[in-house]
């Protein structure tokens, strides 16, 4: 089987894809590409087993109410606060990451993160327009992923190893994943992701749609299905990284 991970940003220039074909003697990264256009992502999700999208699939559905309203002159005067801003800033699966690893992912509707994800909704029409929609609760090939979050919950280093000032750092999380995931072959990859921590994160968001292919991952509880197939859904695995092993 293959898979393949998306770390996306605004701009292909700090966009990187992954991919990772997996058999009985193990996983090998077979490519990492970065300044990944869009074409190319696309391809990438379409010849995937699974696909994990490190950026958010939607917006808060409070937010998109709120901002529908102010345009036609309906928001509710002496409405404020910072609970009622929390709901416009976080999705139920934002607020639900932070609860189980204490990681609060950007706001989508607050934060730059919202320019990636502009672009990963061109990326999902497309996709729907070749007959592959998304379901953002992650029932489909994709998925969305929180690199930190998986780091974190596999028991590696998920803090201090972004951009150029950190490059020790990220080199050092490089030969962490490797001691800890011995199966995994980055062939000549290993200095790229040791150097870039845009292809460093497409290998991790790679790494977890392998764990929701094996069903190895959190889902969207019953009660959260509504929010999550319109803002989407985080991805975290749930056993521990060498479970992935073939």
């Amino acid at each position: 089987m293959r898979t393949v991970g998306v770390d996306l940003a605004a701009d292909p220039a700090r966009t990187a894809v992954a991919w990772i074909d997996w058999s009985s003697d193990g996983a090998r990264v077979v490519r990492v590409e970065t300044h990944a256009e869009d074409d190319l992502i696309v391809e990438a999700v379409l010849g995937a087993d699974k696909a994990g999208i490190d950026c958010p699939l939607g917006w808060p559905d409070a937010f998109v109410d709120f901002v529908t309203a102010h345009r036609t002159g309906h928001v509710r005067p002496g409405t404020s606060g910072r609970a009622w801003r929390r709901d416009l800033t976080l999705r139920v699966t934002d607020k639900v990451t932070h609860e189980l690893t204490g990681l609060t992912p950007l706001s989508v509707s607050a934060d730059r993160i919202a320019h990636p994800a502009m672009r990963c909704a061109a990326l999902q029409a497309e996709l729907a327009l070749r007959g592959h929609a998304v379901d953002r609760t992650g029932a489909g090939t994709v998925v969305e992923v929180y690199p930190a979050a998986s780091l974190h919950r596999w028991g590696l280093a998920h803090r201090g190893y972004k951009r150029a000032a950190n490059r020790t750092e990220l080199a050092r999380l490089a030969g962490e994943l490797q001691a800890a995931a011995p199966w995994l072959d980055l062939a000549a990859f290993t200095p790229l992701c040791s150097s870039s921590d845009d292809a460093f994160d497409a290998v991790i968001a790679a790494l977890t749609a392998r764990a929701a292919h094996l069903g190895k991952t959190t889902q969207a509880p019953p009660e959260h299905r509504k929010a999550a197939s319109t803002e989407g859904w985080i991805t975290l695995p749930t056993t521990p990284l060498h479970t992935l092993h073939p």
